[in-house]
């Protein structure tokens, strides 16, 4: 093996070690957060949703850029275990978010529709909302990153584990459940865009679960080379957020995106028919 590949494998592996290790302790500072955003008033405030087993300062790199950038953003504490990692079902989580969206509506008197940007389980959280809980009225933008629309492998292997019995969120998210089955039934209301941004070496939010059907209104955007963690610590993803936060998405990257998606099922199709070849000539 060249060392020069051996070099860019280990700066790769050290690379999203150090990710991994920044996210973490970003999460067990747990949910404490200072309430610095200035919602009276504010003008289409942005909601960033943490993924199952983070805690708000899970997404402190992403939401201080984007204060940089004169965004107002905030977050909710989602409950769960110890009241802090999000566990919860999809549903109650859900529905106490869309509580708390109506209190601060009326106690902030918010100008126009807000956005959401999503991690993991966040981005399925945002997902629910929007569709089954009457969400667009509040929301114009729904960005996802990594989040498991079409269900995750992982959930079921961890289907067959006590933590499943305690966490529901988790066998929610099993590609088979019914859960996943009806939320991708329902289209997301035309009067919303939706980015689903996600990585093809995200091991934990593997490819494609995070892809979504496309139309007018809906679109997937592919980063490149990176882990779940880094999706909230690189540039080039906080660069397709302000995109997608402005509707200013780059045609090509939505193109590319797509081709790449064809390309995959394309494969995957190919793949099946060269298998069932081969049971055919046994």
């Amino acid at each position: 093996m060249p060392v020069s590949h051996i070099r860019r494998t280990v700066s790769r592996l050290v690379r999203k070690t150090k990710s991994w290790a920044t996210i973490v302790g970003l999460t067990l500072q747990g949910n404490a957060v200072s309430k610095e955003a200035k919602l009276k008033n504010c003008k289409n405030p942005v909601l960033m949703i943490y993924g199952f087993g983070a805690t708000r300062p899970t997404l402190a790199i992403l939401e201080k850029r984007l204060k940089q950038d004169g965004y107002t953003i905030f977050s909710l504490n989602l409950g769960g275990i110890f009241d802090t990692f999000n566990t919860d079902s999809i549903e109650d989580v859900s529905r106490r978010l869309d509580e708390k969206i109506e209190r601060l509506y009326k106690k902030y008197t918010f100008r126009g529709r807000l956005s959401i940007i999503g991690h993991s389980k966040g981005g399925l959280i945002g997902n629910y909302y929007v569709k089954r809980l009457g969400g667009a009225k509040r929301v114009k933008t729904l960005i996802t990153l990594g989040s498991p629309h079409n269900g995750n492998p992982w959930a079921m292997i961890a289907a067959y584990t006590p933590v499943a019995w305690v966490c529901k969120s988790l066998r929610q998210m099993n590609p088979m459940s019914r859960f996943i089955k009806d939320l991708k039934a329902i289209p997301f209301p035309k009067a919303l865009k939706v980015f689903s941004i996600y990585s093809k070496s995200d091991s934990i939010c593997p490819f494609p679960v995070a892809v979504l059907d496309e139309n007018d209104h809906v679109k997937n955007i592919e980063v490149y080379g990176l882990s779940h963690s880094e999706l909230l610590i690189k540039k080039n993803v906080y660069n397709a957020i302000k995109h997608g936060l402005r509707d200013e998405m780059p045609q090509s990257w939505e193109d590319v995106s797509r081709q790449n998606i064809k390309d995959h099922l394309e494969e995957k199709k190919k793949s099946k028919l060269r298998l069932i070849s081969g049971i055919k000539g046994l």
